[in-house]
């Protein structure tokens, strides 16, 4: 038997093991739900969008930004606070993510290819409906995801809680 820290660090896998998952939970009929993020200190804001994003299907995968492709997208010279691993493991115990996968290019395009979500989710300060790839409302994939008949949300945040305003206020 599984001890729970095992379980958890399960969750944790790559591209192609994941793929084979995923087939696997779409014979039973669970509908996919991918997002993506940095998630540098876990936060209630956080856990709020995942948890809602995990409501529309059955299974949740996360995709990870690497430690490098959170410092490429040009955040505080600090960040990230938490290495990679310790971010997938935090996210990883959370009980209604099936699957977390780091990617290490800038956008998580490659990952959303290779496992066509049913649903793609991002948070509401992007605009599912935006089709500028220029946009910083844009939300990398949609146009694939659409293209095979899948569907694109925006989950409201929770105002108040953001990494970049917990880090500025440690600072006071």
């Amino acid at each position: 038997m599984k001890d729970r820290f095992e379980f958890v660090t399960d969750k944790i896998t790559e591209i192609t093991p994941l793929r084979r998952t995923i087939a696997g939970w779409r014979l039973k009929g669970d509908r996919v739900v991918f997002t993506n993020g940095c998630f540098d200190i876990l936060h209630k804001g956080h856990v709020t969008y995942l948890a809602k994003a995990a409501s529309l299907g059955e299974r949740l995968v996360v995709a990870l930004n690497t430690d490098d492709s959170v410092r490429r997208l040009g955040k505080d010279e600090n960040r990230p606070i938490n290495p990679e691993d310790a971010r997938a493991v935090v996210l990883a115990s959370l009980g209604f993510v099936d699957a977390i996968v780091l990617f290490n290019e800038d956008t998580p395009l490659e990952t959303i290819i290779a496992f066509e979500p049913d649903v793609l989710v991002k948070g509401a300060d992007y605009d599912p409906d935006e089709t500028d790839p220029t946009s910083k409302k844009y939300i990398v994939g949609s146009k694939e995801v659409r293209a095979y008949g899948g569907t694109v949300e925006a989950i409201d945040l929770v105002a108040g809680f953001s990494t970049t305003a917990i880090l500025e206020k440690s600072k006071k």
